[in-house]
C-alpha cells in the first residue's frame, strides 16, 4: 500500500493542529555509490518529506518496515519495532528524535499512534464452559460419558479441518521452528524460568533439552511444506463449550502458520497430564480420549509424517505442565515422568502415540 501525498499532507495537518504544505515527498536514500555496494539490505524504504508547518520549513522521514527474514516476517513483528522505536529513541542522546507513531489503514489513510501507552484487544463474548472442567472430572471421578467421546472426535474434526489450508512460505516455516526453540514462550523461555531441582531437571537436563530441541529445529528446517493454518495453544483451558458440541476457541497464538503437531500435541499432552494425576501413567477412560483423538485425528486428516515432527512440540509443551510457575500444585511424581516424557521423546525418531507409558517410565 502506498502513501500519498494529499494523505501524508492531511495526515500532518490533523497531527499538529497547523495548516501544512508539501513541498516535496521522496525516497530517502543517503548513501554514496560505495555504500550501495557494500551494504546491500535495509530493514525499510524511508520517505523523506520536505513540507511547511505553521510557516516554518521541515523535513521528516516516514519509516516503513518491510517484511523480512530476520524476524519481521509477519505484521505483528513490524508493528512492535514501531511501537519499540516510538518508545525508546527520544530516551538515548543524540539519538535522532521520533515524532509520532501512525497507523496506516485499509483506505490508505493514516491515523496517529503517538498518545498511545497500551494496546488493547476488544473481542466479542461467548459463553460455555472450558474443556479443562470435563478432564477434571474424568480425572476425579473416573468416568466416562458419550458425550466426552463426541467432544474428544469434535476437537480432533475442528483441527483436521483447520490444518488443511496451507501456505508456501518456507522463511515462515523457519520463524516457527526458531520460536519454537528460542522464543520467550518457546521452549528457551520455559528452562530460563525454572529453578535447579536436582531430583528433576538440573542444569544440565535444561541445557541438554535446548540442544536435543535445536538438533530437531535442524533437522526439521527441510519440510517447510508442512506449513500449515493452526491454532497455537490449542490446550483444554483455551476451548469453552457452548453446548453439547457446540464449542468455541480462544486465544490463538503465535501467528496463523505453523506446524499441525503444535496443536496435536498441545490437546493430546493434556490426556497424559489429567492421567498422571489420577494414575501415575496414561491409563483408565482419559487413555481412551487420549487414543480416541489420535485415532479421529489421523482418520479425518490422514498424515504419515506427523509422528516424526511432534517431538519438540512435546518437549515444549511438557515443559508448561511440568512448571513449578505454572502448575505449583503438581506432585514431585508428575513432575519427573514429564520430564522422563521430554527426555525419552526428543530421542525417539517416530512417536507413537500407543506407547506412552513407555515415554514416562
Amino acid at each position: 500500500m502506498e502513501i500519498n501525498e494529499s494523505e501524508i499532507g492531511r495526515y500532518l495537518s490533523e497531527r499538529f493542529s497547523e495548516r501544512v504544505r508539501i513541498i516535496d515527498v521522496r525516497e530517502l536514500s543517503g548513501k554514496t555509490a560505495a555504500d550501495q555496494e557494500m551494504k546491500k539490505f535495509g530493514y525499510g524504504r524511508p520517505i523523506l518529506v520536505l513540507c511547511v508547518i505553521g510557516g516554518k520549513r521541515k523535513r521528516l522521514v516516514f519509516h516503513r518496515i518491510r517484511p523480512n527474514a530476520f524476524g519481521r516476517e509477519r505484521e505483528d513483528d513490524r508493528a512492535a519495532a514501531v511501537w519499540l522505536d516510538y518508545q525508546t529513541f527520544n530516551v538515548l542522546p543524540r539519538h535522532v528524535p521520533a515524532v509520532d507513531m501512525a497507523a496506516l489503514e485499509d483506505d490508505g489513510s493514516m491515523t496517529s499512534l503517538g498518545h498511545a501507552r497500551e494496546l488493547v484487544l476488544v473481542t466479542a463474548f461467548r459463553r460455555g464452559v472450558p474443556y479443562a472442567h470435563d478432564l477434571m472430572r474424568i480425572r476425579d471421578d473416573g468416568t466416562l460419558g458419550g458425550l466426552d467421546r463426541r467432544r474428544v472426535e469434535k476437537l480432533a474434526s475442528y483441527l483436521a479441518q483447520i490444518h488443511q489450508l496451507r501456505l508456501d512460505e518456507p522463511r515462515l516455516w523457519i520463524r516457527r521452528l526458531r520460536d519454537l526453540v528460542g522464543h520467550g514462550e518457546g521452549i528457551m523461555g520455559l528452562t530460563d524460568s525454572y529453578q535447579p531441582d536436582a531430583a528433576t531437571n538440573t542444569d544440565k537436563d535444561l541445557r541438554a533439552i535446548e540442544e536435543a530441541a535445536n538438533m530437531w529445529r535442524w533437522r526439521l528446517k527441510s519440510v517447510p511444506g508442512r506449513l500449515c493454518q493452526v491454532h497455537g495453544d490449542f490446550h483444554p483451558f483455551n476451548i469453552v463449550f457452548e453446548k453439547e458440541d457446540i464449542f468455541w476457541v480462544l486465544d490463538r497464538s503465535r501467528g496463523p502458520w505453523g506446524e499441525a503437531a503444535d496443536d496435536v500435541s498441545c490437546m493430546a499432552i493434556n490426556y497424559l497430564f489429567f492421567s498422571l494425576q489420577r494414575y501415575g501413567c496414561l491409563e483408565g477412560p482419559l487413555k481412551e480420549l487420549h487414543d480416541l483423538f489420535w485415532k479421529s485425528y489421523l482418520a479425518f486428516r490422514p498424515d504419515d509424517g506427523i509422528q516424526s515432527v511432534v517431538q519438540p512440540w512435546f518437549a515444549w509443551r511438557a515443559l508448561v505442565l511440568a512448571s513449578p510457575l505454572w502448575y505449583p500444585d503438581i506432585s514431585y511424581d508428575v513432575r519427573r515422568k514429564l520430564f522422563n516424557f521430554i527426555h525419552r521423546v526428543l530421542k525417539t525418531k517416530r512417536f507413537d502415540y500407543k506407547k506412552v507409558n513407555d515415554y514416562i517410565a
